[in-house]
């Protein structure tokens, strides 16, 4: 840590969490600067731009490439690991991809990280990587069960992170983060909440695989960006390796999903259950380690829905004046 703050490097900064955490970093007293690298394949540039300034870097890089990495790595204090292919479902069609940059894009920052004695690293991992889970009580000793590239190539990164502890002493975490949803510059509307909403907006069915029984946790994107921001500067109040990161309360089925957004935005919608489809995996997940460190979360399901309302309503009035 220099006198002027921490360094703080955030791979895939520009997009959808990332463009939450950024700027509750750059206003954390601790940091310095923060330097954002990201390919710009999915994130943009203009999700950061309430962030421009002195304190914010930006380098265009690919984590496939090791000299990307390492020269964003130069002089860094501490790594929030996002960059990755999301989008579970549509990672079976994009495999080679899909490990390319999770997998081996992780490996390409724990080798900068370790070159220049980088302090801490979060990653970002997955409670999807649970898959199909008869029990309603998930810990982090749950046996991970991966049911596609996306969630096998996270269990394969943080195999390689617990090695880097192992045998290399770095200081690292990974947070099993629930399903993202809310309101953020760099909102992802595949996302099964956003998703809904904005099929809600568009005046159409909420279209639900299988019955609608399985099990998903979910969290707010800025109560995410909370948690990496809190593990890569409190550290010590995150000793464990692994952590699962939303609240117990914060445990929904699908089809109550869709009737909770039906409810909030008060439309008359059909929600149609496709019974042959393949409903994905299923997993309710307990967070108890995750008090451990003082971390709650603070929005709800039903507050989030409808800021996303409010603010897409807001930016079609804003496109309307212009």
């Amino acid at each position: 840590m220099s006198d002027d703050g921490l360094r703080v490097l955030v791979t895939g900064g520009c997009g959808y969490i990332g463009s939450a955490l950024i700027p509750q970093l750059l206003d954390d007293d601790q940091v310095g600067e923060v330097v954002v690298v990201d390919s710009l394949i999915d994130g943009s540039p203009r999700n950061l731009a309430g962030c421009l300034g002195d304190d914010l870097r930006f380098r265009r890089g690919d984590v496939r490439v090791y000299g990307d990495v390492e020269s964003a790595t130069r002089n860094i204090d501490r790594i929030v690991h996002l960059a990755a292919i999301t989008g579970a479902d549509s990672t079976h069609d994009r495999r080679g991809e899909t490990f390319a940059v999770n997998q081996d894009g992780t490996e390409n920052v724990l080798t900068a990280a370790r070159k220049f004695d980088v302090e801490t690293i979060v990653f970002a991992s997955s409670c999807n990587n649970y898959g199909r889970a008869a029990s309603t009580d998930i810990d982090e000793e749950t046996e991970q069960n991966p049911l596609n590239p996306y969630a096998e190539s996270k269990v394969e990164s943080e195999e390689l992170l617990q090695e880097a502890v192992d045998e290399h002493g770095i200081d690292a975490t990974a947070l099993r983060m629930s399903t993202v949803y809310g309101w953020s510059p760099g909102i992802r509307f595949n996302l099964v909440v956003n998703h809904f909403v904005f099929r809600a907006l568009t005046d159409r069915p909420l279209t639900v695989y299988g019955d609608g029984s399985n099990w998903r946790p979910f969290i707010h994107v800025q109560d995410a960006a909370r948690a990496y921001a809190s593990a890569v500067l409190e550290p010590d109040e995150w000793p464990e390796f692994v952590y699962n990161v939303g609240s117990n309360e914060g445990n929904y089925r699908i089809s109550e999903i869709a009737e909770i957004v039906r409810e909030e935005l008060d439309y008359e919608l059909d929600i149609t259950y496709l019974e042959d489809e393949h409903p994905g995996p299923s997993y309710h997940v307990n967070f108890d380690r995750l008090s451990e460190t003082g971390f709650e979360t603070e929005w709800t399901l039903r507050e989030g829905i409808q800021d996303v309302a409010e603010q897409m309503a807001r930016k079609n009035r804003e496109m309307i004046e212009t």
